[in-house]
């Protein structure tokens, strides 16, 4: 089994590192404030005192929460140049597809690789080690880190050797998800009106128009008005879809929809919703 280092726990970072051990490796762990990191060394990681003692494992993770993390954290502190050269550095968090550069650029300047790789997945699919691991980077990088990929998730999609090519396909994906659940919050709110039953609305959908996790879990939260506890806020949600406007607008394309949606999730957090799930974008149609 093999030593890694896990940076950032909250309840991804959290679910992520459990595997790990579970699966045998060594795992040393931080985080910004101390309890996380004193409650996984309870069950047996090592707790460092500093992001550059994590980064002297040969196999380091990150899961912080946005590009603003991310670069105040490792691009900006000065610790890429402590850290052991041939680390290979796996960034799972959801960022831009411009940090997803320059952190590439800047771990090839220490010689460290770089390997991008956001998920699919909230919390309790972590934590049964089911994620989908959205790889890019060198392919001898991710070979590499493939048996920890193997512990936390149940399938490694290879989409490509730049690393940015792994945060588009997940800020699209989430992109999409926000899509689905603006239309589904107008068909519920037109079947509601019309006196049908909301949640056998959403169960006919699910179950076979668009079967799958989307319709069937964000269609229950919005068929019986339920946004908590939030396994992924309407802030977050904005913040994911702001950066897939930017990864579009890089490419000279046009998202009319998302334009349209960048208008919902702003009202929605005027509107005190933004600790909320980000289903919660269904309550800006009138029911």
């Amino acid at each position: 089994m093999g030593e890694v280092a896990v940076i950032g726990l909250g309840g991804m970072g959290r679910a992520i590192a459990r595997n790990l051990m579970r699966a045998g490796h060594e795992v040393a762990v931080w985080n910004r404030s101390a309890g996380p990191a004193e409650e996984l060394a309870e069950d047996g990681a090592l707790r460092v005192a500093s992001v550059a003692e994590a980064l002297q494992r040969p196999v380091v993770f990150s899961v912080l929460a946005d590009d603003t993390a991310f670069a105040e954290t490792l691009l900006d502190s000065g610790v890429l140049g402590e850290t052991q050269r041939g680390a290979v550095h796996v960034n799972v968090a959801t960022v831009s597809v411009g940090l997803a550069r320059r952190a590439a650029e800047a771990h090839a300047a220490h010689g460290i690789g770089y390997v991008a790789a956001p998920v699919f997945g909230r919390v309790s699919v972590a934590e049964d080690g089911a994620l989908n691991i959205l790889a890019a980077g060198e392919p001898g990088l991710i070979d590499r880190v493939q048996p920890f990929f193997d512990a936390i998730g149940s399938r490694t999609w290879r989409l490509g050797e730049q690393p940015e090519q792994a945060n588009t396909a997940k800020v699209l994906g989430n992109y999409l998800i926000a899509c689905a659940i603006q239309s589904l919050g107008e068909a519920v709110s037109v079947a509601d009106a019309a006196g049908a039953d909301p949640n056998q609305f959403v169960e006919l959908l699910a179950s076979t128009l668009f079967p799958g996790p989307v319709y069937s879990g964000y269609g229950s939260m919005i068929a019986q008005r339920t946004y908590q506890p939030a396994g992924f806020t309407t802030a977050l949600g904005r913040k994911d879809l702001h950066l897939a406007l930017d990864a579009a607008a890089g490419q000279a394309v046009s998202l009319p929809f998302g334009e349209l949606l960048r208008d919902v999730f702003d009202q929605a957090i005027a509107d005190g919703r933004a600790a909320d799930d980000w289903a919660v974008i269904a309550e800006q149609q009138p029911r």
